[in-house]
């Protein structure tokens, strides 16, 4: 399992490889939790990637089909995410990265099934930024 702590890897990651990651987690990755999300384009067009990063995810942290469920994930993550480090577009990745994947478990999951599909998810955002660092010539 600490090959899935995405943490390690994200610093190493250019900024673009992030925003795409970033994108993949709002767009294909919530589906799983349940969260449709179309981003504002208008808000995003001509961002450099950082930039880019933070407009999207302040986006998505707008759209809250259970507000409870998702301040209470939103708290969990942050703590999780501000105890690992980083900084810039990395921490707002890990961030969003821990905020889905705790996010897909419905609620009234029974324990084992919902760390059954917290580990799925992390093994699909690992595999994602496996793909990423092999797409931008990283070695993780």
């Amino acid at each position: 399992m600490s090959d899935l702590e995405l943490h390690k890897y994200l610093p190493k990651l250019p900024e673009p490889a992030l925003q795409e990651f970033t994108e993949w987690c709002v767009l294909e990755q919530a589906k799983a939790a349940g969260i449709e999300f179309t981003p504002d384009p208008t808000k995003l067009a001509n961002l450099i990637p950082n930039e880019y990063i933070w407009q999207l995810i302040d986006q998505f942290m707008k759209v809250k089909p259970d507000p409870i469920k998702a301040g209470l994930v939103a708290t969990m993550a942050g703590q999780e995410a501000d105890s690992h480090g980083l900084i810039g577009s990395a921490i707002m990745a890990d961030f969003l990265a821990i905020y889905i994947k705790y996010s897909i478990p419905e609620n009234g999951t029974p324990p084992e099934e919902a760390k059954k599909l917290i580990t799925e998810a992390a093994i699909q955002q690992y595999e994602k930024l496996s793909e990423l660092a092999d797409k931008y010539n990283v070695t993780f």
